[in-house]
Order: structure tokens, then sequence, then C-alpha cells
């Protein structure tokens, strides 16, 4: 099971409302957020039902409650901004040359953000990782849309300063017009050209060598996919998928401290 230590909580805690009951007010104390985190994180790991949660833990629904509320609020968010940053400050990341990609998942939950396509109706998970495989942006996305047109869409939950300054896909991402765009951006994307190309060639194979590092993202949704709450969404809410993905982007961070 994926455990806190006390150095991590207390790098994070300040991020996390914590609830407060008035003395001399009637009912039961509050729940620790320290220990409604980790249940949330036993959800994450075994991917089981939320009233399956075991004792040793607090009331699901109080769980559910506040992961619902961290994730309407965008706690995990900031979390993942401030640990990511902390960690660019280290040199832990590097944003010179980053990779984006995006998996497929099954969405058996319903709910909105939800494409049909010829695997099924499920979502896309778009990241980019820096060139060590650790995550600078993960954001989720109805699986019917194409991913050139997601690329802006993802930096938008990007989670450092710095904007990349090569980003390497794969021929799902040969777009001119994206070319520019990112370009205009200070961002160079480095894409092999699709087969059936008409336009002339635009790329370097010089720098088409760093594609050969691809694989560094495949990595990155095999870590995230050991999470078994993330192979399948189950959330109605998009937010609260989302909200899974951040967290394990978040265990993956801390591995680096």
């Amino acid at each position: 099971m994926i455990r806190l230590t006390d150095g991590q909580w207390e790098r994070i805690r300040n991020h996390f409302p914590e609830e407060n009951i008035p003395d001399g007010r009637p009912g039961r104390k509050p729940i620790s957020t320290h220990r409604v985190l980790e249940a949330v994180l036993w959800i994450l790991n075994t991917g089981a039902q939320w009233h399956m949660l075991p004792q040793s833990y607090p009331n699901y629904k109080t769980v559910h409650r506040r992961f619902q509320t961290w994730c309407r609020d965008e706690v995990l968010r900031r979390v993942l901004m401030d640990v990511a940053n902390e960690l660019r400050d280290r040199g832990a990341l590097d944003e010179e040359e980053c990779f984006i990609d995006a998996t497929f998942v099954m969405a058996k939950g319903g709910g909105a953000e939800v494409g049909t396509t010829k695997r099924g109706k499920g979502m896309k998970i778009m990241a980019i990782v820096d060139r060590h495989g650790l995550p600078l942006s993960v954001s989720t996305h109805a699986a019917n849309h194409h991913e050139v047109r997601l690329v802006q869409l993802c930096f938008d939950f990007y989670m450092i300063e710095a904007k990349p300054e090569n980003l390497i896909g794969d021929r799902a991402y040969d777009s001119d017009p994206l070319d520019k765009e990112l370009r205009r951006d200070g961002v160079e994307m480095i894409a092999p050209h699709r087969a059936n190309r008409i336009k002339p060639p635009t790329q370097d194979r010089r720098r088409l060598s760093r594609y050969m590092r691809r694989w560094l993202v495949e990595r990155f949704f095999a870590w995230i996919q050991w999470q078994r709450r993330i192979l399948v969404r189950w959330e109605f809410h998009t937010q609260n998928f989302l909200g899974f993905v951040q967290l394990a982007c978040l265990v993956i961070l801390f591995r680096q401290f």
C-alpha cells in the first residue's frame, strides 16, 4: 500500500484544508486530512470501490466527500505544481527535452467528456514528461478528439513555469499549423512525418534522433497504470478521475526526494 512519510506530508499539508468544528458544538471530531489522503491513495492503488475501504481508514463517505472537494477546488493540481517547481529548483526536472503522448482509458462509469471510438467509449490521458520521464503536465479529454487539437489544452495543465525547449511526439503530431503555433511560444515540435504526407518535409533528420527516446513517455504511462483506479474510468465526474491521475503523478514525483 502507498503510505506517506512524515516528511512528504509536511511538504504538502498546507495545501489541504482541515475541517474544523468549534468548541462546544456537538458532533464527531473532524478526521485528520493525512488519514483521509492515505485512504484515497489506498483506493487509487487497489482500484476498489469506495464502500470496500478497510475499517482501519476513516468512513468511506467522509473520504469520498473530501476527495471530491479537493478535485472541485483543484487542490491536487496546486500540490503538483508546488512539488514540481521544488524539484525543478533542485535540478531534478529538465524541461530542455520533453515528450508528449496520450493513452486510451475505457470509461464505464458514464459522465461528461466520454468519446466514442473504434475501441469503445473512453477518454485520453494526455501527458508531457521531461527527459527523465517525470510528469510536467497531465490532463484528461474525450477520446474522440485528435491529439493535435489537445496539445494547447495540455499546456493549460503545465506544472512548472518554464516551457519545454523541444517537444517530441509521434506521427500523430505531424502538423505544420501546430509547429507554427508552438514556435510562437518558443517550443520546437519534433515529430516524424506521416507516410502519406504530401507537403514538403520540414523536420531536420538530425533533430529527429531525439525521437528514439520517446519510450520515456510510454514508461510514464506504465508507471501510472500500476495504480488500478486509472486503468478504467469509473468516476462519473471528469474532475474526480483527473484527481486520481494527479495523485498517481504525485506518487511518482515524491520518489525523487
